[in-house]
């Protein structure tokens, strides 16, 4: 037998059976309407805990930080499913096809708990456990697009003015004087010649070079916003169901 105050080190903490084997962990503790006290515990089995039986608790012990029970592995997970109600209470009849199923006396159970024989007093301050999530928000890292850098060839015209220079012929003439005579002599008399001036001149020449102008990289700013987002959390409440009858209900814890 387990008693009140010791159910909060029972739920959610293994169940053993006699061999030591763990059978599952304790998901609820139901209490004798008449007494008060644990009656039946029901445990998670199954793969991953998804089915749940029930084992009665009169002979149980809890060791350390477990539930032992005086039934093989076997037996609690072949115990037969059990409806509870909206309440939290086994009814009558579910819970006498579990004292069948385990071999146990229903009708000297029901005496030992109208006398209270065999079970611990019960204590005024026992209390559940309320429990409700909470919403924590956080945020993940995702790619939201990318950026290249495509460098391409474009051609554009430009105009620039240079000075060009050439040459233009001019005649000259000077009058014979004691300073050219010699020269303006030194030829026959009266003869035909020929004189020519090769004329130049400059012309314009484009010539292009690649020269390097700016270094251009890719960088990233991390800029913060706020955004609302909107979840929901269960919460779990507690009320108060109170149920006479001529042999009353186990309540669960």
């Amino acid at each position: 037998m387990i008693t009140r105050e010791q159910i909060p080190t029972v739920l959610d903490h293994p169940v053993y059976d006699t061999s030591g084997t763990k059978i599952g962990d304790a998901r609820h503790v139901f209490l004798d309407d008449v007494t008060g006290q644990p009656e039946w515990v029901s445990v998670k089995t199954g793969l991953f805990g998804t089915s749940e039986s029930f084992v009665p608790v009169q002979d149980a012990a809890v060791v350390e930080d477990h539930l032992e029970v005086p039934y093989d592995k076997d037996k609690v997970k072949d115990a037969p499913n059990v409806d509870v109600d909206a309440g939290g209470h086994l009814s009558e009849q579910e819970e006498h096809r579990l004292y069948e199923y385990y071999g146990i006396d229903w009708d000297a159970a029901w005496q030992q708990a109208q006398t209270g024989t065999g079970r611990a007093a019960a204590t005024p301050q026992d209390a559940m456990t309320r429990s409700e999530e909470e919403m924590h928000v956080g945020t993940e890292r995702r790619e939201a697009g990318r950026v290249r850098l495509r460098k391409y060839v474009v051609t554009e015209e430009q105009q620039r003015t240079v000075p060009v220079r050439h040459e233009e012929v001019r005649v000259e003439r000077e009058p014979i004087t004691d300073a050219n005579r010699g020269d303006a002599m030194a030829g026959p008399d009266i003869s035909e010649a020929e004189h020519e001036v090769i004329l130049h001149e400059e012309e314009p020449v484009v010539e292009t070079r690649a020269v390097p102008k700016e270094r251009v990289r890719l960088t990233t700013d991390e800029v913060t916003e706020e955004e609302t987002v909107t979840g929901e959390v269960r919460k779990e409440r507690i009320e108060s169901d109170e149920e006479t009858g001529e042999r009353g209900k186990r309540r669960r814890r």
